[in-house]
């Protein structure tokens, strides 16, 4: 990458990178220069998309880690800072929607929820804080961000999405605060609240809630990855005085 990159001389970590919005938010982030550090369980598909990254001519880091286990989500972490020197973006993409009625739920599932789209981003968050702000004090940008991945069911609830609302109602509501902690030393938190995608997210859903959500994507032209990683890239790519605190982006066909 040239110099002339807007993140040139950068390291950008990325969790949930072995699949849909993480895959695609890699790319382009090391597209637009950053050395990415590829941050999921799946280690062989981090080091297959490690490979292609660097065979394009990018810098990449596969980092296998469970961000559900604070001390894995902390030595991913120290790992990146290790290995690549710094931390100025984090990209908080791991996430999980399991849909069902309140009534007779799986408690499980409600835990397993948690675990990544909250507990999980919080671990990551309170790890990598310190070195972005350090970042934001150095050269080449001084300034770091952080983009957390929420959701339109984080603007607007609906009957059978309670504790992914739950979810995504809680990391809106910590990105406004913690933008409003370290806004002014230029560490820049953003949230983007994509609609519907096409990713592995729904997979994960069974029997009415699957047809549910098949249907949904029968009958809609669906965003893509990558659409989702020109939004990233654009919220981490503002000169130094402009923030991005709220990108909500939607299908055109979905209301």
């Amino acid at each position: 990458m040239t110099s002339t990159s807007p993140l040139a001389g950068t390291v950008a970590l990325v969790t949930g990178a072995s699949s849909g919005i993480g895959e695609a938010t890699a790319r382009r982030l090391a597209k637009e220069g950053a050395s990415v550090a590829l941050v999921a369980r799946r280690a062989d598909r981090l080091h297959i998309l490690a490979s292609q990254i660097q065979a394009a001519g990018g810098a990449a880091l596969a980092v296998e880690a469970d961000i559900t286990d604070r001390a894995q989500a902390e030595a991913a972490v120290q790992t990146v800072i290790d290995r690549l020197g710094r931390l100025d973006v984090l990209v908080n993409n791991a996430g999980l929607m399991l849909l069902g009625p309140v009534v007779g739920a799986d408690v499980e599932e409600w835990e397993r929820m948690l675990a990544i789209n909250v507990q999980g981003l919080l671990y990551m968050t309170n790890a990598a804080l310190p070195h972005l702000l350090k970042a934001a004090e150095d050269d080449p940008r001084q300034v770091a961000d952080v983009v957390n991945i929420s959701s339109i069911a984080g603007r607007v609830a609906w009957a059978n999405y309670g504790v992914y609302n739950l979810t995504k109602f809680g990391v809106n509501g910590f990105t406004e605060s913690l933008r409003q902690e370290v806004t002014t030393k230029h560490v820049r938190v953003g949230v983007l609240e994509p609609g519907g995608v096409t990713t592995e997210l729904g997979s994960h859903n069974s029997g009415a809630m699957r047809d549910d959500i098949d249907a949904f994507y029968a009958n809609t032209e669906t965003l893509v990855p990558q659409d989702i990683a020109d939004g990233i890239a654009y919220m981490v790519t503002r000169p130094r005085h402009a923030s991005i605190a709220e990108l909500w982006v939607m299908p055109t066909d979905q209301a």
